[in-house]
């Protein structure tokens, strides 16, 4: 009887075995400290553990999903989009809500299809100045930071996006329904090129989204209407190690809309063996009389330790046309963190 029973435990252990082999583990944590004006110079430590799992059908179809542990059940009390603290116009998730980190695909020689917490077509086709991270994000954290999300989270954050791509050419569309049918969808397309240029490797991006009917927060609360963005980027990476960001977003609102219209971002990154430095400017201004423009600049500094430990340090600042600072998510005018970044 015992044979028996080893027998089939080690059957059953062998099948768990052989249905794991599609996930894949992976971590990051990170320690040091943050401070800056308004805030206190303090501890920070973050943990995350991702799984990522991967199968394949008999015809040759790939599916899979991902999921952050750290950001399960953090969806509570969603938002819409809306102006806060006058530093960007329809940023989304607003107040830290819909931030679950899962998403499902489905790909094949048809192209690939997501869905979940994943980029519209927008955010997907322009590439973003947060090259260079710091334990806090520091170096993003003021006020003419975009990170071209458009439109999506303009509902519950779940998107889903199809992508094809065909030799340095790619483009994509993309949808996010209004579970509530109240407002209209949020429509999107995308298309990007990559290619080498013979020592510079350049990259293009256009986006675009639109939603018919929906509302969205302004400072003088809820506004209700047609919502149009129209992106651009320009990415040049150079062999000797510069690489070169410029984004340029266009918002069209309700008329009465007193939130921002027009942000325009730029990032130098330089790399050379361990060491990565970077900076990001941007600044938003608006069509409304009496709205102040707001930018900001961000500072990053990156050192390899090696076996996937890296020192991190970022800076931040950012202030109005006026010469009065605006606040961030921190409420800080300017932010810094140091610290050690771990990934496994």
């Amino acid at each position: 009887m015992k044979k028996v029973l080893f027998a089939t435990t080690a059957l059953v252990a062998s099948a768990g075995i052989a249905s794991a082999q599609g996930v894949a583990l992976t971590g990051s944590a990170e320690m040091g400290i943050v401070g800056g004006d308004g805030i206190e110079t303090q501890f920070w430590h973050d943990i995350d553990v991702r799984f990522t799992l991967s199968g394949e059908t008999d015809n040759g179809l790939t599916f899979g999903a991902t999921i952050d542990l750290d950001e399960v059940g953090d969806d509570a009390g969603c938002l819409g989009i809306g102006a806060t603290g006058g530093n960007a116009f329809l940023p989304p998730r607003l107040g830290g809500a819909c931030v679950e980190e899962h998403s499902v695909f489905l790909s094949g020689n048809f192209g690939t299809i997501t869905m979940g917490d994943t980029d519209g077509a927008f955010d997907w086709a322009l590439q973003e100045l947060d090259i260079i991270a710091d334990i806090a994000d520091a170096n993003t954290t003021h006020a003419g930071f975009n990170g071209n999300s458009g439109l999506d989270g303009a509902y519950d954050g779940q998107v889903a996006r199809y992508e094809y791509s065909f030799g340095d050419f790619a483009f994509a569309v993309s949808a996010e329904l209004d579970d509530t049918g109240i407002g209209d969808p949020v429509f999107g397309i995308g298309g990007r090129y990559s290619g080498d240029l013979g020592g510079i490797t350049l990259g293009v991006g256009v986006g675009y989204q639109t939603a018919g009917s929906m509302t969205a927060v302004d400072t003088i609360g809820p506004l209700f209407g047609d919502y149009d963005i129209v992106g651009l980027s320009l990415d040049a990476q150079f062999d000797n190690g510069i690489r070169a960001v410029l984004n340029y977003s266009a918002l069209d609102a309700p008329a009465g809309w007193t939130g921002y219209n027009d942000h325009i971002g730029l990032g130098v990154f330089y790399s050379m063996d361990a060491l990565s430095l970077g900076v990001n400017y941007g600044v938003y201004s608006s069509d409304f009389a009496g709205t102040a423009d707001s930018e900001g600049v961000g500072l990053a500094a990156n050192y390899d330790l090696g076996g996937g430990a890296v020192v991190q340090f970022g800076y931040s600042t950012g202030k109005t046309d006026d010469g009065t600072f605006t606040g961030t998510q921190t409420g800080s005018v300017d932010i810094f963190s140091l610290g050690i970044a771990m990934s496994f």
